[in-house]
């Protein structure tokens, strides 16, 4: 198991300068992948899609920086360290359009690119996007099937419910790239790994991280755990798994390592970003 850092990309600390120093800080800490995410907007009143409950979002996703575009610019900047999405939402984007962006990625990177991608959750940007929310599921599927067709040998055809490419030559083509898939749901955890995905999941209580994996099971990607939350300087009486003291979330990590978790990262938000990526280093060195 690894350990990485999510980039400063949303937020008050988001700043090219910033993602820049905190990217080469990981990859010298020995690091294993540093991570960005996507959000395409921040409406007033943001609505789980489908539904009409609502649910606040925080202020530093007012400001949040290109996934893709932001790992083409870290690519150049460092030599080793994975790149990560977790996530970007698939269904916003064309499968021929994000299979190249996704390749060329891949390929600038050296083959370090480890993409995350889900369904997304908000009305609002499914709106914006002209996307069907009963595109969820299937939709999801056929969209990553698409890609793959992309990926593979020309001529690429694909033909299905969703989408259709008709016969061409799609270039380039990846040579290291990881597909993982954001789930939380057990359906669709057992979706990733049916179609030979990772997994990325969002960490908010023991319980819900053992059976993510467990229902996981022996899927053939590796299983990333996001922790919304900061390592402090001292420790914490009530916190969430792998935050809190150093100490804490050590012993955390030792867990997390048992249950088969392959890397856990942190997201910055709007806690100091060096500092974070120092104490992360510290915890991989120890």
């Amino acid at each position: 198991m690894d350990l990485g850092i999510g980039l400063p990309t949303s937020g008050r600390h988001a700043d090219p300068e910033a993602i820049s120093r905190v990217a080469q800080a990981a990859e010298r800490a020995g690091l294993g992948a540093v991570w960005a995410f996507e959000r395409l907007l921040r409406p007033a009143e943001a609505v789980f899609a489908g539904t009409d409950q609502s649910m606040p979002l925080p202020d530093n996703n007012a400001l949040v920086y290109d996934p893709l575009e932001t790992l083409a610019y870290v690519a150049a900047k460092t030599s080793t360290i994975r790149l990560g999405t977790s996530v970007v939402d698939a269904l916003f984007h064309s499968p021929v359009v994000l299979a190249k962006r996704l390749a060329t990625l891949d390929r600038l990177s050296g083959g370090r690119a480890m993409i995350g991608l889900g369904q997304g959750w908000m009305q609002q940007e499914y709106d914006a996007t002209g996307t069907p929310v009963r595109r969820r599921g299937a939709g999801f599927e056929e969209h990553v099937a698409a890609m793959r067709a992309c990926w593979g040998p020309d001529p690429v055809s694909f033909a299905g419910r969703f989408y259709t490419i008709a016969e061409s030559q799609i270039g380039p083509k990846p040579t290291g790239l990881t597909l993982l898939a954001g789930a939380a749901a057990p359906a669709a955890i057992e979706r990733a790994a049916r179609l030979g995905m990772g997994l990325t999941v969002v960490v908010f209580a023991w319980d819900q991280l053992r059976q993510a994996v467990e229902t996981y099971g022996k899927g053939s990607g590796p299983v990333v755990a996001q922790v919304n939350g900061v390592i402090t300087d001292r420790p914490l009486d009530e916190r969430m798994p792998l935050t809190g003291s150093a100490e804490q979330v050590a012993e955390d990590l030792a867990e997390v390592r048992a249950m088969g978790v392959d890397h856990v990262f942190w997201h910055t938000f709007e806690a100091d970003p060096d500092e974070m990526v120092e104490r992360v280093g510290r915890l991989n060195a120890g």
